[in-house]
């Protein structure tokens, strides 16, 4: 299976690196959806209370606009472009661009599939 074909939907990742300007970490979790292009998730977990994209999806590429509450009682929101990988073990694994609008900082970031 090809990223392009994989479906994202009801599919859940996890955070397994990212740069010191983020917040993601192994303990937040992301339960994705997918509607044809359209994509969105909820997450939350270590240092974020509740968070959410909403964004597109072109072949094995995501673009999207994220927004979350943190542990420290701050928002935040930022743009993020992901790649999607499929593992030998044909879990989704996304490489991440991202960068916060909120406040300085960007970084990247992988985040994987939990089965």
């Amino acid at each position: 299976m090809t990223p392009q074909d994989i479906d994202l939907d009801g599919r859940r990742f996890a955070g397994v690196t990212n740069s010191a300007d983020g917040e993601v970490g192994q303990a937040t979790v992301f339960t994705y959806r997918q509607d044809g292009e359209v994509i969105w998730a909820e997450y939350g977990g270590g240092a974020v209370v509740r968070g959410y994209l909403v964004g597109t999806r072109a072949g094995e590429v995501l673009r999207f606009r994220y927004s979350h509450l943190g542990t420290d009682g701050q928002t935040s929101g930022g743009v993020c472009e992901s790649t999607i990988e499929v593992t030998g073990d044909g879990r989704v694994r996304f490489h991440e661009s991202w960068a916060w609008e909120s406040r300085p900082g960007s970084g990247t970031s992988v985040v994987e599939e939990i089965r």
